[in-house]
């Protein structure tokens, strides 16, 4: 059903991602002085008084962010066949965990490439909040599917 709590979940995720469209997923402070922010379009660096350069496109990640929105709403809207539901959430814990993994291996190559260190910032957790709501919404429709082949055993 739609109502159920996985929906809550997926839809969240959907909402995280899309967060990523606007503005800095990580932002980095080189000893330079400019400031160098990970977007949806790419890297960017920005020296003060100046408009932001663009280093570096960032096709993969931009791919997998609109791959997650695909996938976690073609996962809500398949509420009446369990079975593939259960098939679109696992891979959207592949797909969020490729996420992780990704940002993860570019922020790296940001600090070593251009000797810089991190800025603490909000969006910093949201690719491993999506990665904990994609497990969560797994396991709601996998305790559905028991709870609805219990019933079946019963009759």
């Amino acid at each position: 059903m739609i109502q159920r709590i996985q929906s809550i979940y997926l839809s969240v995720i959907v909402l995280i991602s899309l967060m990523f469209f606007k503005g800095n997923m990580l932002t980095f402070s080189a000893k330079t002085g400019e400031v160098i922010g990970i977007t949806f379009n790419g890297i960017f660096s920005t020296k003060e008084g100046q408009n932001p350069e663009l280093l570096e496109k960032l096709l993969p990640l931009s791919v997998i962010i609109i791959l997650i929105i695909i996938i976690a709403l073609v996962t809500i809207f398949l509420f009446k066949n369990r079975k593939v539901q259960l098939r679109f959430s696992w891979s959207l814990i592949i797909v969020a965990s490729v996420f992780v993994i990704a940002l993860i291996h570019v922020s790296f190559k940001t600090l070593s490439g251009f000797d810089a260190s991190i800025i603490p910032g909000f969006k910093m957790i949201l690719p491993l909040l999506i990665l904990i709501l994609s497990i969560l919404a797994y396991r709601g429709i996998k305790k559905d599917d028991q709870l609805v082949k219990s019933y079946d055993r019963l009759r």
